[in-house]
Order: C-alpha cells, then structure tokens, then sequence
C-alpha cells in the first residue's frame, strides 16, 4: 500500500522544484520532507528524485510514479469529501488581482468548479491592497495578492517582474519636463511604486489617466497618453517596454503572495494548491 502522505510530499517536491518550498505547501520542515521522500524510495525501492544542490527533479522512475501519485490522491480528496459533505462542499471567497483575472486563471478556476460540482466559488478581482484588507477581516478565504518583496506570511510567494512602458506606436516623450503618468486610483502598489522612482531622482510628473480597470491602463498606454508601471504579463504587443537606458530606473521589488485564512477548509487549501502550481508554472515559464 502507498502512503498518501507520502505521495503528497513526494508530489509537491517535483512540483515545487526543492524540498523547502514543498515544506511551506505541506506544512512540514524541509527535514521532515525529505525523510518522507526516503521512506517513498525505501518502500518502493527505487531512487525517485536527482538531487543537485537546491536543484530536485524526478528520476525515470518518479517520472512514471507522479501520474499514478497526482491521480491517487485526486481520488483520495474527492472520496473524502464526498462522505464529510454529501449535500455540498460549501463556498470558497476568492480574491485575486485583475492582472491574473485577464490572464489564464479564468480557465484554472472553471476547470476547479468543474471537478467540485457542490463548491459554490466566488472570485472577485480588486486591486491588492483590498484584498488584503479583506482576507485579514474574514471577508475572503483565499486571496492572491502583490506586496513589497520580503514581507512575512504566505502559503508561498513569487516575485513580480514589472515594467516601465509606453506605447509602441505613440511614444510619450521620456525627457518631458513632467511626467504623464497612468495608473490605478490612490493606494496601488504599482503607482507608488513609479511615483517614488520618478521623485528620487528629482522628476516632475502628474497623473495623465487613472482609472481601476486594467484594461483601461493598457488602452490609455498604447494610445499614448502616458508612462505605467505594468506586470509582464499585462505588457501587451502594442506596449514598448523602457528601461535605465531610456532614463527609467527597475522599480522596487515587488512578489506575489498566495494567503489563506486561518480557518480555511480543505477544498480552499486545495484550490491554493492548484494557483500554486499555476504560479510555479508561470514563474517557470519566465525564467
């Protein structure tokens, strides 16, 4: 017989890339996963996992193993809340940032709600500092959101590569004796961000187009009506990214935090677990 827990971890480290990161997902020290991979290969008999360094990635064998583990423990989950909620799983409060909503999370969710037909799911996209708020006030299960890099508390956290842009076709003139700028109302991150960029080194600006809306900030863009400070994957085809070279410093570190509530219920940790995988992936992807 295999070890669900067993297959948990061994399926979080080939996930994850590194037996800490899979510890934070697991809610086990890195110790403690590493000793239940020993005791996968031990029972198996075989060696699951190349080693090198930080560096974790599955052997032939953990290869072949990772299918049958991922579906043993899908079937696992779905029996288990079966019997604890035969009439409904309840309700899950999801709080994600626009950026993510327009990008492929959408299909992530649908595909979520899909397999967990008695979930109720509510998303509400905002900007990050809301959700925040509200998963501190109880108000939300789950949210993703963007912080300052190094702050404490987190299922896990990635860091934001963002951007200087302008438009591709109607460049703003970067040496203007004031500074067009586009961005979200008061308070955003990403807005803050470029303001306190621009005044330490003594630029003038002024807000040319606010709005809440993404889509919006990335029209006003592209139509040249000012400078803003995009994640990557909200720079567009008809967006010219700027760099040190065009006078515009990197912004300040930036990372995506993935939080649950204290009281969060197992199918929220699994959907945290899924927009996990999806940020790893993204992450990957971007490397």
């Amino acid at each position: 017989m295999l070890d669900l827990e067993l297959l948990r971890s061994f399926v979080s480290v080939v996930e994850a890339g590194g037996f800490t990161r899979a510890g934070e997902r697991v809610h086990r020290t890195q110790s403690t996963v590493s000793q239940q991979i020993k005791r996968l290969e031990d029972d198996i008999g075989q060696v699951l996992l190349h080693r090198d360094g930080k560096n974790v990635r599955p052997t032939e064998a953990g290869e072949r193993l990772l299918s049958y583990a991922r579906r043993l423990l899908s079937l696992a989950e779905e029996a288990r809340d079966v019997l604890r909620q035969p009439d409904g799983e309840g309700a899950i409060r999801l709080g994600i940032p626009e950026d993510f909503a327009a990008y492929r999370l959408t299909k992530l969710l649908g595909a979520f709600s899909r397999s967990h037909p008695g979930l109720r799911l509510d998303v509400r996209a905002d900007q990050s500092k809301h959700l925040a708020r509200d998963l501190e006030r109880g108000e939300l299960d789950l949210a993703l959101f963007k912080r300052a890099a190094g702050e404490k508390g987190a299922i896990a956290v990635w860091p934001e590569r963002v951007h200087w842009v302008t438009s591709k076709s109607h460049p703003v003139d970067v040496h203007a004796a004031s500074v067009p700028l586009i961005g979200f109302p008061a308070g955003c991150l990403y807005r803050a961000g470029a303001i306190h960029a621009l005044e330490s080194v003594g630029r003038a600006w002024h807000m040319a187009y606010s709005s809440s809306s993404l889509s919006g900030i990335q029209a006003a863009v592209a139509a040249g009506m000012g400078l803003s400070i995009l994640s990557e994957m909200s720079i567009q085809s008809d967006h010219r990214v700027l760099t040190a070279k065009d006078g515009f410093a990197p912004i300040n570190k930036t990372e995506v935090a993935l939080m649950a509530s204290p009281d969060a219920s197992p199918a929220t940790l699994r959907l945290a677990d899924r927009l996990a995988e999806f940020c790893d992936a993204v992450q990957a992807k971007a490397a």
